[in-house]
């Protein structure tokens, strides 16, 4: 192991997915110096195993959906996806697994990209360990982000290992369909996966220990993905544990608390996710190892005036978007700490991240989608917040039906009472991926119903599910 000297800067970003990419943005564009330090790829987990290679796995398959339900059109289409094409599509969005382009962008703002494993060595210290075993040192003048995100969580099954499971990097980088898939889990990872590789060929069975899907949306969100994935030819089996797993002449075979064995040729876990803070020096600034970090609203971490933690490791907000939001917080935030100037960390103020807590905006990308924003009706209860749902069917709106026969799903947004402004919208139909940041928009905006009469939604689209939103409130 060969040491060198060490070397300061004024920020050091642990971590150059996007979010420690958008926090080297910032802080380059205040004029600090900022090293970027990497072990695995630039551009993170995002680039290279989720966001964008699921995303290009789930397109066609979509656009075919869509084709499906157009008079003139569904009958060239009814034919299966040409999976390999699928496949170098995907490999194309992920610059097949290589980072160049991602590296000249951070050469381009003036940041130093460190590769290598980076651990903290107490406050305001990093080392870096090279593959070669070179060991260098980096001290930060300001600030230390840690932006490290997330890895899979597997259950804790004998022999798990032995069976060589699936998690999300298997199931967004696989070479082929397999004949029979297993998936555990029904979030957005089981879902998202269950509708693109059933549509590209395999044979889907997927897992829920819980009572339905997607259970952290509306209840009414679940039960379409749900119905749509059943009529796919998923077979969806909820209120099923996975008790063990065995990998039996290369046949997959998992044995459910019921007693019952299911056959796969792979396996995907999709439950949940951990901290990738395990190995990165924790301990040595009196932080637990493995654990989530708690921060205040300009992402810095509790206790500490140096230490930010953006995106996943904060458990805020699990979402490539709101870390990034994040990162742009928490970069200014850095600068003006720097330059000793105000700190503007009032609610929805330009160095606080007021979002996480109550505009935070997801679509599922299924066939129907489902997109939610803000506060479901039970979690605004829960907060105690007077309110209301007001449910639409989109059946009642031109542009679904112009959009696709047969055109099924719904609307909800949640109204407080006494301030009458919505504190959360859910849409689940096809196409309503691109309808979910006017929703956004209103609750983040905190927009009064009132003034929401006048946005006035054109005619014939999806958006004047808006107006039939509006009427079911009034009227009721």
């Amino acid at each position: 192991m060969t040491e060198t000297e060490s070397i300061a800067y004024d920020v050091v970003v642990l971590g150059a997915g996007p979010v420690g990419e958008n926090v080297a943005d910032r802080t380059r564009a205040a004029g600090l110096s900022t090293a970027v330090v990497e072990s695995e790829l630039v551009g993170g987990e995002c680039s290279y195993w989720a966001c964008m290679p699921s995303k290009a796995l789930l397109r066609p398959v979509i656009a075919r959906a869509d084709a499906r339900r157009l008079p003139g059109l569904a009958e060239a289409v009814r034919g299966p996806l040409d999976t390999p094409a699928v496949l170098a599509r995907r490999d194309d969005f992920t610059s097949h697994w290589r980072d160049d382009g991602q590296v000249s962008w951070l050469d381009g703002i003036g940041a130093d990209l460190y590769r290598g494993l980076g651990r903290l060595a107490g406050p305001r210290t990093v080392t870096v360990t090279a593959s070669d075993g070179t060991v260098t040192t980096l001290t930060a003048r300001h600030a230390v982000a840690v932006a490290t995100g997330t890895r899979a969580q597997l259950p804790d099954l004998p022999g798990l290992a032995e069976v060589r499971p699936w998690t999300s990097r298997e199931a967004t980088s696989g070479k082929a369909a397999p004949d029979r898939l297993i998936v555990v889990g029904g979030g957005v990872v089981a879902t998202e996966m269950a509708t693109a590789w059933q549509a590209l060929g395999s044979r889907v069975t997927l897992l829920v220990r819980g009572k339905g899907l997607l259970g952290r949306m509306e209840p009414f969100a679940g039960e379409l993905v749900a119905e749509a994935l059943i009529e796919a030819g998923v077979d969806v089996r909820t209120g099923t544990s996975v008790e063990s797993v065995t990998r039996e002449n290369g046949t997959v075979v998992a044995v459910t608390g019921g007693g019952e064995r299911v056959e796969g040729d792979e396996i995907l876990f999709a439950t949940g996710r951990v901290p990738a803070t395990g190995d990165i020096g924790l301990e040595t600034v009196g932080l637990e190892p493995g654990s989530w970090l708690g921060v205040d609203d300009s992402l810095r971490v509790t206790g500490t005036d140096w230490l930010y933690a953006v995106g996943d490791v904060n458990h805020r907000a699990l979402l490539t978007h709101q870390g990034k939001y994040q990162a742009r917080v928490a970069g200014n935030a850095i600068a003006a700490r720097a330059a000793g100037d105000p700190l503007l960390d009032e609610p929805w103020g330009a160095h606080a991240a007021t979002a996480d807590h109550d505009a935070v905006p997801q679509v599922v990308f299924t066939d129907p989608e489902a997109a939610a924003v803000g506060l479901s009706l039970a979690e605004a209860e829960q907060a105690g917040h007077r309110v209301r749902a007001v449910d639409v069917e989109f059946s009642s709106v031109a542009g679904a039906g112009l959009y696709g026969d047969g055109y099924k799903g719904r609307a909800r947004m949640v109204v407080d009472l006494e301030e009458e402004i919505l504190r959360g919208v859910t849409f689940v139909g096809p196409g309503v991926g691109e309808l979910i940041h006017s929703a956004t928009v209103a609750v983040a905006g905190r927009v009064p119903l009132g003034r929401l009469w006048h946005a006035v939604p054109s005619y014939p689209t999806l958006s004047e599910v808006w107006l039939r939103l509006l009427e079911a409130y009034r009227d009721n």
